[in-house]
């Protein structure tokens, strides 16, 4: 912008003088002598200061134009190193983002690759819970893992084989040699049914199959395993699923009170943990029970020793005592000899003394007896 300036001032400037040289023309007269008449000489006068000024003109403006392009430049070279700093700044910026981004990518493909695993667990585990028997060796190593490690070994034992050749899951020996029976029992496809259930009817039919199952599992666990005089008159029919067991205490009622009556109790894993640490408790009852008569025993030998190191600490004190009076009786005899060589170290032997003073040395030596 200011070099379009300049060049309209020059072009103006031109365009007076030319302007100026033709007024100047024009104004002269061929027969008059130019440099006679005042007005040629102030019009030669006038452009030749018009020059000077041009001329001078002309220096500005070239001053001018190497001071733009001075700041030209150094503008650009600022907006050069501004722009090289941006872009540094941008390219390092862009690194540390795709870094983190990098990064990032790496977790999710770690989680989706967890996803996937859990997805195959989760496939692999319905796998196993659509068959009967997988199901059946899966509630069984379920109550297995509890047991073991809630109980000491020997305190139980599995697929124990009962007089009537029945052989339950578990059975866990008590204090009163009647063991109690665990039995590991699954209903899963019958509560999945009422579950999945859209219509009232498919509900009522899952669940009249529900009581069907689960009931004919009690009854097989009330006839096969309870026998009076061998095992407990109450077993455990164990229910490896939290979900289950709510889904039938909250919509089966009436099975939970047969159950109660054919005493035969359900237990979720969270109930036989606690079952297990209860009879866990038993057993260390009835181990201190066991040992009773051992701990009276070894207390009354206790006393007894207590009672002889109480006659020795007498004997002792009474040891004690004496040689105290001894210490005593010696200390007195000590201060008597003390005092009586004090008095001998009194008498004085450089003159012979009188019989009288011997006598009266005598008779107080016998005084202070």
């Amino acid at each position: 912008m200011e070099t379009a300036l300049l060049v309209v001032l020059g072009l103006v400037a031109g365009l007076a003088i030319a302007g100026l040289a033709v007024f100047v023309g024009r104004s002269r007269k061929p027969e008059a002598d130019p440099a006679a008449h005042p007005a040629v000489l102030l019009a030669d006068q006038r452009i030749v200061e018009l020059g000077a000024r041009v001329q001078q003109m002309g220096e500005l403006l070239a001053k001018a134009q190497t001071q733009l392009q001075s700041s030209v430049h150094e503008r650009l070279d600022a907006v050069t190193l501004h722009l090289g700093t941006s872009m540094q700044t941008a390219s390092k910026n862009t690194t540390d983002n795709l870094q983190k981004l990098n990064e990032r990518l790496a977790v999710i493909d770690h989680a989706q690759k967890g996803l996937t695993d859990l997805t195959s667990q989760v496939t692999s585990l319905r796998n196993v819970l659509s068959n009967k028997q997988t199901r059946g060796a899966f509630g069984q190593g379920r109550m297995e893992a509890i047991i073991q490690d809630g109980l000491p070994k020997g305190s139980y034992e599995f697929q124990f084989t009962l007089k009537n050749g029945k052989r339950p899951d578990c059975v866990v020996m008590l204090p009163d040699q009647r063991p109690l029976v665990i039995d590991a029992k699954f209903p899963l496809e019958a509560v999945t049914a009422y579950r999945d259930g859209k219509t009232e009817d498919e509900r009522k039919f899952a669940a009249q199959r529900v009581r069907q199952d689960v009931m004919k599992h009690i009854n097989d666990i009330a006839e096969k395993y309870l026998c009076p005089g061998e095992t407990q008159d109450t077993a455990l029919m164990f229910v490896p699923s939290e979900s289950v067991y709510a889904e039938l205490h909250d919509g089966f009622d009436d099975i939970v009170q047969k159950a109660y009556r054919a005493q035969v109790m359900m237990v979720s894993p969270t109930l036989l943990m606690l079952a297990i640490q209860v009879i866990q408790q038993i057993q260390k009852d009835s181990q201190m029970r066991e040992s009773t008569d051992l701990i009276r025993t070894e207390v009354g030998h206790m006393m007894k020793d207590v009672k002889l190191l109480s006659d020795r600490v007498r004997k002792l004190q009474m040891h004690f005592g004496q040689a105290g009076e001894d210490l005593n009786t010696i200390m007195t005899s000590a201060s008597k000899i003390e005092k009586r060589a004090s008095r001998i170290e009194e008498l004085e032997f450089d003159e012979a003394p009188a019989p009288s003073a011997i006598a009266g040395a005598v008779r107080k030596i016998q005084a202070a007896e």
